[in-house]
């Protein structure tokens, strides 16, 4: 999607065109209305050419002195914007050069909590997958399956405000979804066998799609300084694994 802001310089005009959304295509064309004493109007229309976030173009018309109409359009060129910072300025409604581009008057803007929580929530966190004992994908009925992840913490870097901001993020807590409708939320993210930390009974045969969300938590710091929470977490939901419960059957296998 684009945006047209239009400046009047005199006798000329200037469209700038942004891409405020993901990947746009556009292509550029201007026109002039010109006329004695009737002043300048100018028009663009986009569709055709690759844009990327933060990416301007500009385009101008202008009228000559006979009354005739000239038109041209500057090559694309990269704005250089966090892409991350591009998303949070549009979900909060703010001018995405103001909030990630480079400070110029020497003026430190102040960069609050919840614009780092904003951008926290557009990261791209990793779903945990989900590990069930035992193997195979088959269980027994009246069974203690066994179930649990494997999942640390790590660290991101977004650029906001001109700033290098640090985001060091932890799994909080678990969501398990055993899918038999039964359902279970715990801080630990469980352990193999033999240490039997989240385990769940299925009463009836039949195919569940069992899985685990994860919470995740945390601390940003700006320029080295100290660390600071971030408000709010973010949960991400698990991928589904496919399980069959049957049931025992005894075989007699002799004296």
């Amino acid at each position: 999607m684009a945006a047209y802001t239009f400046v009047r310089l005199g006798r000329a005009a200037v469209v700038l065109v942004l891409t405020l959304g993901a990947v746009a295509t556009l292509q550029t064309s201007a026109s002039a209305e010109c006329g004695p004493g009737s002043g300048t109007s100018v028009s663009g229309t986009a569709a055709g050419s690759t844009l990327v976030i933060g990416a301007e173009q500009e385009v101008s018309a202008s009228c000559s002195e006979g009354g005739g109409v000239s038109a041209s359009a500057n090559s694309i060129r990269d704005s250089d914007l966090d892409a991350l910072c591009v998303q949070v300025a549009i979900s909060t409604a703010r001018d995405p050069f103001q909030l990630c581009d480079l400070p110029t008057d020497g003026e430190t803007p102040q960069l609050t909590p919840g614009i780092v929580g904003a951008a926290f929530r557009r990261l791209s966190l990793p779903a945990s997958e989900l590990v069930v004992q035992p193997p195979g994908g088959r269980t027994l009925v009246n069974f203690e399956t066994n179930f649990y992840t494997e999942n640390g913490g790590f660290t991101r870097t977004v650029s906001l405000l001109g700033r290098r901001v640090e985001l060091r993020i932890w799994p909080a807590g678990y969501g398990w979804r055993f899918g038999d409708g039964a359902t279970r939320q715990t801080v630990g993210a469980g352990s193999p066998y033999p240490d039997l930390e989240i385990t769940h009974r299925y009463l009836d045969k039949g195919r569940v799609s069992p899985r685990v969300d994860t919470t995740y938590a945390a601390q940003f710091r700006v320029g080295g300084g100290p660390w600071r929470e971030v408000a709010g977490t973010v949960t991400v939901p698990g991928v589904a694994e496919g399980l069959r419960v049957v049931e025992a059957r005894p075989v007699l296998v002799g004296y």
